[in-house]
């Protein structure tokens, strides 16, 4: 089916913050051990007791920012707990996630040698469900402060003299659900008086970031912009795709149908409302939009993989995932005035990963290479695409749109443009109107993820079923682009001068 699309080329909507690009990871299953941590005894190759080729996928995707240590773990985490000598560190029992003891050998130091490696900023999660004002002051002058104080020293004692720079903090995780079933009058005292104490020291500023709401929480959100408003940087947003809507039964990541094909898609596209009605709300606050929307945790969400821990959330990763991330990223960009960060849950072997892990191997899941073909994106200038989407229906009932897309032109002047086709079973052709701008001289090159199957997905022993290609199904005349997309599939296309 043909579909009809205008780019304005020369009508920039604003920047495109790489941080939208964010990744999340919590002490959860083997997002950390086993598969960020293996210690400094291990024969898998790792610096300083970290993966390396862990680190070199993510390096190659330009991830801009980590958050650690959680999720529900960061406020049952005591971050004193975590330092010092390995083998003399507090044993812990991770009473969210599966009742495993923990030997919090992966700690503050080994956080910040991560984000080193990786070359990204740290986001940490302060404890306020069960920590205190002084624990959370502490850490912050742990990690920042280059004076003399007893946290420096303590800091200094633990090998590291130079303090680090720590740009985000968040004052508590979900603390309207496992951070404490707070009510929202109740934490937003809590974090008034919590964020008091993160100091900004030696010229290190901090951007405190409160809990927000989950999901279509609106009442929090209204209760916390209007109480502590004033006193943060960004809020909180947190919102999983489920296929079936439901928790006890979520579905499973493969040998699904087109019905759920179809409503995990549904679902992901929710993620457009919710932003847009929490933003009206912040807007009533916060008309001049200095405080940012941050996104910290999102994704699909499906019933474990058969005979795993059901606390370790490790789940198998489709096309269909790949294809929830690209519309998920049109969406953040839609929205860039006011979404400032996102981080997806999580980086390695829970829920929607970019990376699995089984002993020594490694495998780049379908989610993996949407972030990698849309990190062209990261800190570009976005440019208005309108589509004219079309309708995918469902038994000729339900609608969601059959294409979706963003375009952006980066510093050297190249334009990005990112399409999805949702249809699982037809291509689709979209022809694009580029306005603004001049076609004589202009080269087009393309890269195109898709599927063979509806719920095509890699493995340890196919480890490239579903990987990029290039991608050559368009065409470029008079003044307009127009491109064939395969069913099911994100293409990427880069329009620059020769």
């Amino acid at each position: 089916m043909a579909y009809r699309g205008v780019l304005n080329a020369d009508l920039p909507g604003g920047i495109l913050n790489r941080n939208l690009y964010g990744h999340f990871s919590e002490h959860l299953g083997r997002c950390i051990y086993e598969g960020i941590w293996v210690g400094e005894d291990s024969e898998i190759p790792h610096t300083n007791g970290i993966r390396s080729d862990v680190v070199k996928a993510l390096r190659q995707i330009r991830v801009p920012v980590l958050r650690w240590p959680g999720g529900c773990f960061a406020d049952e985490y005591h971050w004193k707990d975590g330092i010092g000598p390995r083998e003399t560190r507090k044993r812990m029992v991770n009473t969210h996630w599966g009742g495993v003891v923990e030997n919090n050998h992966f700690g503050t130091h080994e956080f910040m040698e991560l984000c080193r490696q990786l070359e990204c900023e740290p986001y940490i999660n302060g404890n306020v469900g069960s920590g205190t004002v002084q624990e959370m002051s502490e850490w912050v002058e742990y990690l920042t402060f280059g004076g003399v104080s007893p946290m420096a020293e303590l800091r200094r004692g633990n090998g590291q003299d130079e303090a680090w720079k720590v740009s985000y903090f968040g004052v508590g995780n979900e603390n309207w659900g496992c951070g404490g079933n707070m009510r929202p009058e109740y934490y937003a005292d809590l974090y008034r008086r919590y964020q008091t104490y993160v100091r900004n020291y030696d010229g290190n500023v901090i951007h405190r970031i409160a809990c927000g709401p989950n999901a279509d929480d609106y009442n929090w959100m209204e209760v916390l912009m209007r109480e502590a408003g004033r006193f943060m940087d960004s809020i909180t947003l947190h919102y999983y795709t489920l296929p079936t809507g439901e928790w006890a039964d979520k579905g499973d990541a493969t040998g699904f149908g087109e019905e759920a094909w179809f409503h995990t898609l549904r679902r992901a596209l929710h993620m457009d409302e919710l932003i847009a009605r929490h933003s009206t709300i912040m807007d009533k606050y916060d008309p001049e939009r200095r405080v940012g929307l941050i996104v910290d945790e999102w994704g699909t969400w499906y019933n474990v993989e058969p005979g795993t821990n059901p606390g370790f959330l490790y789940q198998q990763n489709s096309i269909r995932d790949a294809l929830v991330a690209g519309l998920t990223f049109n969406i953040f960009h839609k929205h860039s005035e006011r979404v400032r960060m996102a981080n997806i849950a999580q980086t390695v072997n829970v829920l929607q990963a970019v990376i699995l892990t089984e002993g020594e191997k490694l495998l780049l899941t379908p989610t993996y290479h949407a972030f990698d073909l849309y990190k062209v994106h990261q800190d570009a200038e976005r440019l208005p695409l309108d589509l004219e989407a079309g309708v995918y229906t469902l038994d000729g009932k339900t609608e969601i749109p059959a294409v979706s897309g963003t375009a952006s032109r980066d510093r050297e002047g190249r334009i990005h443009l990112s399409l999805c086709n949702l249809q699982h079973g037809s291509e689709a052709e979209v022809a694009i109107d580029l306005r603004g701008l001049e076609t004589e001289g202009l080269t087009v090159r393309g890269t195109v993820l898709a599927g063979d199957a509806i719920d095509a997905h890699n493995t340890f022993d196919q480890p490239d079923r579903v990987a990029p290609k290039t991608f050559e199904s368009f065409r470029l005349e008079g003044g307009g682009l127009t491109v064939t997309l395969p069913a099911m599939s994100i293409a990427a296309l880069e329009l620059a001068r020769a």
